[in-house]
């Protein structure tokens, strides 16, 4: 048990009233109105209270020297983190030239009486460049190729698939240039012809290449009724859309591929196109929530050690770029003396000083600095007296009079930037030919900093692995002091094998969910490289010398469930369906699911006798009638087409160590 702490003073407000009134009867026989209506009473009373919030006060001093004791030790608060979202801008037309939206726009929600306008900041330079489409053909049987180019407006139309479709054939529509992070707009003239499929959901797949292998198009809109009539689709090209030769044509390649999914229809007769044509009419950046401070002039240095300069606007997201310092001294011309400085103004010459988390291991000639970025203090290295009663500094001073300033750096962070999709639809600085800005998925990620109570519960953990990994729960715990947007950190060692002793680091993103039922993106559990680089090179510095490290995902085992129910007489089918769904995502989601609702265990396997206590938990279910699952892998179905198969039903989806499950597309009946 933790120790108790001591209370300086127990008396109570009360306690205090009454030993003041004992003490009247010894040095004041002569009163003897002892009543609350008495003004002496009154006095007494005022007094007691006085002294009853002194003892409050001294009772909190050994929570302060808690608390200076953490900061003593290192402990430092954690700043916030920022939300981040992918965000469209769209063009009111078509341009013949490159359109570009730089870095650092500034987007945000709607200002409202009550609710102030979030912002983000775009972190990259996006170029909408004059992409249109200049080839047309198709595939069929995964090999045979057809030129349509010709025959594009001719009026008579041509079969974009085989006459009778089959999984894997596929129609190209080749770009003159790639348009990498674009919004291309399609439009199509067609005749109804592919007869067989539900209109409202196609069995199409809309692909790019990349240069590397066919990534999916998120679709925008679609009003081609599956390419049955004339109409719009719109896509959202990935990052790396390049160039490829196809059927000796060489192009910047979409594809529209025919895909088999369960309880999906397929084409009986292939689509007939008339026309079809392409341009790019946007595109997508990554935005983080906050604001892009331009760089700043901190101040003069005075030559001493240990000066601290404050950044204008705090704090600081984890997730933004490194504050960068830098120091300008006059520069000196050859042959001037020290203390000579040229006329009239001084050119500074600017160098960079290293941010460090402590001076511990910094020499007197070592450009370095630590930088807060819940504070915003940036401090220069300690002057120390050592036990010989010699003096040195921990870090180089600054020259006196030399302009200390940062580079241009991002402020702000918090759960506030987890706003949902559509909602940054508001374009703070005007661009020529953009008529509108939106982010079509909720932007995710945002944390608030770390508050006191919760350094308090964090500065045990750090005295007991004092920054250094060696078991497997200190690499868990610094993972997450890493990166605080990771929900779940999970050490294994490998056991056997060519890899044995490899320690493996498995991290896993907090995601938000994102439909009523509670089901998520698959690819939202996968983390970005910049924070399993951050969280390496964390644990890379604190590490056992001779230990292999390995930061990566779990490796995710997909499971669907298929289930018929039966409802009690008083029960809404649909309710209960919605409602058994909700359930089947929420209580085996690998982030706020499991026993304790901390997420899935990993390792854990899942049964039918799983899925059979979820359901049965469902309000409104009488029985169940039949309960089926099957193994499959959404994150790899979305990558790869090879990976389109049939799931596979089972009894048991076994876990290995470094796994953890996902449910999706799930299933259930539900019979009156």
């Amino acid at each position: 048990m933790t120790l108790p702490a001591p209370n300086l003073d127990d008396r109570t407000f009360q306690q205090l009233v009454d030993d003041a009134k004992r003490f009247i009867a010894d040095r004041c026989p002569t009163w003897t109105n002892h009543n609350v209506s008495d003004p002496g009473i009154t006095l007494v009373e005022t007094f007691a209270w006085m002294t009853d919030l002194m003892l409050y006060r001294l009772n909190r001093v050994p929570e302060r020297n808690y608390l200076r004791f953490l900061d003593l030790v290192g402990v430092r608060l954690f700043p916030p983190v920022a939300a981040r979202a992918e965000v469209s801008f769209r063009l009111s037309a078509p341009q013949d030239a490159t359109v570009r939206i730089p870095k650092g726009t500034v987007v945000s929600t709607r200002r409202t009486a009550t609710e102030p306008a979030i912002e983000f900041t775009t972190m990259a330079d996006l170029d909408v460049v004059p992409a249109r489409s200049v080839r047309v053909g198709s595939v069929i049987d995964g090999q045979t190729w057809r030129d349509h180019t010709e025959e594009l407006g001719l009026g008579t139309g041509f079969a974009c698939f085989d006459q009778h479709p089959k999984p894997g054939d596929a129609l190209y529509i080749g770009f003159d240039r790639p348009a990498p992070s674009l919004i291309v707009l399609l439009r199509f003239a067609c005749t109804v012809s592919g007869h067989g499929i539900d209109p409202d959901n196609p069995p199409l797949r809309w692909e790019a290449w990349d240069g590397e292998r066919w990534r999916r198009c998120p679709q925008e809109q679609d009003t081609t009724n599956g390419l049955n009539t004339s109409g719009v689709i719109e896509l959202h090209l990935p990052r790396g859309h390049a160039v490829r030769d196809i059927g000796g044509r060489s192009a910047a390649w979409v594809r529209c591929r025919v895909v088999e999914r369960r309880g999906v229809r397929g084409y009986r007769d292939s689509p007939k196109i008339v026309s079809v044509t392409g341009v790019a009419v946007g595109g997508d950046v990554d935005a983080v929530h906050g604001a892009q401070v331009p760089g700043e002039v901190l101040g003069h240095a005075e030559g001493v050690a240990g000066q601290a300069f404050t950044l204008s606007q705090a704090p600081v997201p984890t997730t933004s770029d490194p504050i960068v310092v830098e120091v300008g001294a006059a520069r000196r011309a050859p042959g001037d003396a020290p203390e000579a400085l040229p006329e009239p103004a001084p050119e500074l010459e600017w160098t960079v000083w290293e941010a460090v988390e402590s001076f511990a291991a910094s020499g007197p000639a070592d450009r370095h600095v630590t930088v807060d970025p819940t504070s915003g203090e940036i401090r220069f290295g300690p002057l120390v007296r050592l036990a010989d009663g010699t003096v040195r500094t921990f870090g180089a001073v600054p020259a006196k009079g030399a302009t200390v300033r940062v580079r241009p750096y991002q402020t702000g962070g918090g759960r506030d930037g987890n706003v949902v999709a559509r909602s940054l639809n508001t374009l703070r600085t005007s661009i020529p030919y953009v008529a509108a800005v939106y982010n079509r998925e909720p932007a995710t990620g945002g944390q608030d900093g770390e508050t006191v109570e919760e350094a308090r519960v964090r500065g045990p953990l750090t005295l007991r692995h004092r920054d250094r990994a060696v078991t497997t729960e200190d690499y868990e715990i610094l993972a997450r002091q890493a990166a605080p947007e990771i929900a779940r950190a999970r050490c294994v060692v490998d056991e056997s094998g060519e890899n044995a002793g490899v320690v493996r680091v498995l991290l896993v993103p907090r995601v938000a969910d994102v439909a009523a039922d509670g089901q998520l993106d698959p690819t939202g559990l996968l983390v970005s490289d910049r924070t399993g680089e951050a969280v390496r090179r964390y644990l890379d510095a604190r590490r056992v010398i001779g230990v292999r490290l390995v930061v990566e995902p779990p490796i995710y085992l997909g499971f669907t469930v298929a289930a018929r129910v039966r409802a009690t007489a008083t029960a809404a089918p649909e309710q209960v369906r919605d409602e058994a769904l909700r359930l089947l995502h929420r209580r085996l989601h690998p982030v706020t699911g499991g026993p304790d609702g901390t997420g899935w265990p990993f390792g854990r396997a899942v049964t039918i006798g799983d899925i059979h206590g979820v359901l049965q938990a469902v309000p409104g279910v009488a029985y169940l009638e039949e309960v089926r699952l099957y193994r499959a892998n959404p994150i790899a179905r979305a990558n790869s087409p090879a990976a389109e198969q049939r799931p596979v039903r089972t009894e048991r989806i076994d876990v290995p160590a470094n796994g953890l499950v996902i449910g999706f597309e799930h299933q259930v009946d539900v019979i009156r």
